[in-house]
């Protein structure tokens, strides 16, 4: 990947906790080409603005962020998903320190570490050292910053309307922001700007995505200590998944695999001869997310969600009509769970799915008892 600046800004080091996932998400990483293309010809297109890479789980957006991170050196970063980095507080004072060292490093002296009390209201401190380093800015020179897991915001402490951790509606020139997030509602995004933007979404590169998989896995059984051919991996993935967690996962569903976090913990558990509890714990994560959304409508939800997992995909009408309720109840709970699903047009028809198959057999366990 070519380094978007031929002279990049000072910048200090990251955090410690940040620069442990950076180090940790670029491990095996390879491909995604297609991708920092798309974000490069925005950057050359565009004399500022929001980029934003959206994706299901597991499809590799943070590992695509921590790369580029460390491939563009002077790029800021900021990773929510950390626990205690989800509010806005957090993540202004992070962001500000590293930005008035950036602002130090241009030479400008009227700054100091210690932020005034309205720092963490509102954008306008952020906005005003975006505008003092951009003025500074030589011609070839950018301040991009990265924002890792949006979908993850805690918004509650924030005032109603306002932008998801207050970022500016407008931007100075050569200041951009690149943001990754599952995918959401578009009356949902919790941001209002009036400068270029441009989205990718992951879901529509299958052949790009299934290309860096399939490369993925020949990398890591290239480098595996127990190395075991290909047709071996997809043998022993099924016996893992009828033996354990009845993943039921054909040889062709192996090949045309598109989830990377899947994949990793897959291959770990070929080699280990166990069924990785990360999945587990990650599904689990998943399905408490769900829950939380629809407290209110619990008994619906379930009900809605066993259907889910039994027919896919399939639309509002016909999961209204097989539990004889409203559609609009139906929506309003498939709407909260966007992020784990999957939306595909049928015959002009909007039919749902859940966004990965293994996740809906390991929902299938979980509930079935239930019904």
């Amino acid at each position: 990947m070519k380094p978007i600046a031929e002279n990049p800004i000072d910048i200090p080091r990251y955090p410690l906790e940040f620069q442990q996932i950076i180090t940790a998400k670029n491990q095996n990483f390879l491909g995604r080409e297609f991708v920092f293309s798309a974000i490069n010809n925005f950057l050359s297109q565009s004399d500022r603005g929001y980029f934003t890479i959206i994706g299901d789980p597991g499809v590799g957006k943070s590992a695509i962020l921590a790369h580029y991170v460390s491939q563009n050196p002077g790029v800021v970063y900021y990773n929510v998903e950390i626990t205690g980095k989800n509010r806005v507080e957090e993540f202004l004072t992070t962001i500000c320190t590293q930005l008035i060292e950036i602002a130090q490093n241009q030479g400008i002296k009227n700054l100091t570490p210690s932020f005034p009390d309205s720092t963490t209201e509102d954008s306008g401190f952020l906005s005003l050292l975006l505008q003092q380093i951009s003025n500074r800015l030589q011609p070839k020179q950018r301040l991009i910053i990265t924002i890792d897991g949006c979908d993850r915001i805690d918004i509650n402490n924030q005032p109603r309307g306002s932008n998801i951790f207050y970022l500016p509606r407008y931007l100075p020139e050569r200041v951009y922001f690149i943001l990754s997030r599952r995918p959401f509602l578009a009356d949902k995004s919790g941001l209002l700007i009036e400068t270029p933007a441009q989205s990718l979404d992951l879901s529509n590169y299958f052949e790009q995505n299934r290309a860096d998989i399939q490369e993925y896995i020949k990398t890591y059984l290239n480098k595996s200590c127990h190395p075991v051919d290909a047709s071996a991996a997809s043998h022993r993935v099924h016996s893992v998944s009828e033996e354990d967690v009845s993943l039921n996962m054909t040889e062709q569903r192996f090949d045309d695999e598109t989830n990377f976090m899947y994949v990793k913990e897959i291959l770990v558990a070929i080699n280990q001869d166990i069924y990785s509890q990360n999945l587990q714990i990650y599904y689990q994560n998943h399905l408490e997310k769900m829950n939380l959304a629809t407290h209110k409508q619990q008994s619906m939800a379930l009900q809605v969600l066993n259907i889910l997992v039994q027919e896919q995909p399939i639309s509002i009408e016909a999961i209204a009509e097989r539990l004889d309720v409203d559609e609009y109840e139906i929506k309003e709970i498939l709407d909260k769970w966007r992020e784990f699903l999957n939306l595909e047009s049928i015959a002009a028809e909007m039919h749902y799915s859940v966004y990965h198959a293994n996740f809906r057999d390991w929902l299938s366990q979980q509930i079935e008892p239930k019904f």
